[in-house]
């Protein structure tokens, strides 16, 4: 993404989804196994593709406290470097980003109050823009991350190369 930004003068504009929910089904022993199975190549791909050691947190954790925080900072103009935190947190630093204790350290970390960031997470209009974005992924038919939408009408989905992120980002110029 990063790269996409500085080579094709794209915006980035995060939007929640939460890809197991709280109140949704427990996920099954043998979907966990398939999942724990392909750590080892999502590792591999992540360390050939982009130079990236991965060493994520814990399993099924509930990530809405992190998206509706994310929301709060958004808000106060610090979203882009909230978002690139958690993401850091939880993907490179094996953090788990349910604990409230770890969120406010991101949240300290790019410049926001602790107490004020603690508070919104319990604020309705931040847990609502959180909840309207998860509407729209659903609406959009997404069951699954990473998931681009480009100009609200060019999905890829997945772990994709950067050149297919490329030629969407160019036919989505194109159009404009």
């Amino acid at each position: 993404m990063e790269k996409l930004k500085q080579t094709h003068n794209v915006q980035i504009q995060w939007r929640s989804f939460e890809l197991r929910p709280a109140d949704g089904p427990p996920v099954s022993p043998e979907y966990r196994a398939r999942i724990e199975a392909g750590r080892p190549q999502l590792k591999a791909m992540a360390r050939q593709r982009y130079g990236l050691e991965i060493n994520s947190g814990p399993f099924g954790i509930n990530s809405r406290p992190a998206l509706v925080g994310a929301k709060f900072a958004e808000a106060q103009g610090m979203g882009e470097a909230y978002h690139d935190t958690v993401f850091r947190a939880y993907w490179q630093d094996a953090k788990n980003i349910e604990d409230l204790d770890v969120l406010a350290g991101v949240a300290t970390a790019v410049g926001l109050e602790r107490s004020q960031f603690l508070a919104a997470l319990n604020n309705p209009t931040y847990q609502q823009e959180m909840l309207a974005d998860v509407q729209q992924a659903f609406q959009y038919g997404l069951s699954g991350v990473p998931a681009l939408v480009y100009n609200n009408k060019y999905l890829v989905s997945g772990a994709q190369p950067y050149e297919l992120l490329a030629q969407v980002a160019e036919k989505a110029a194109a159009e404009n």
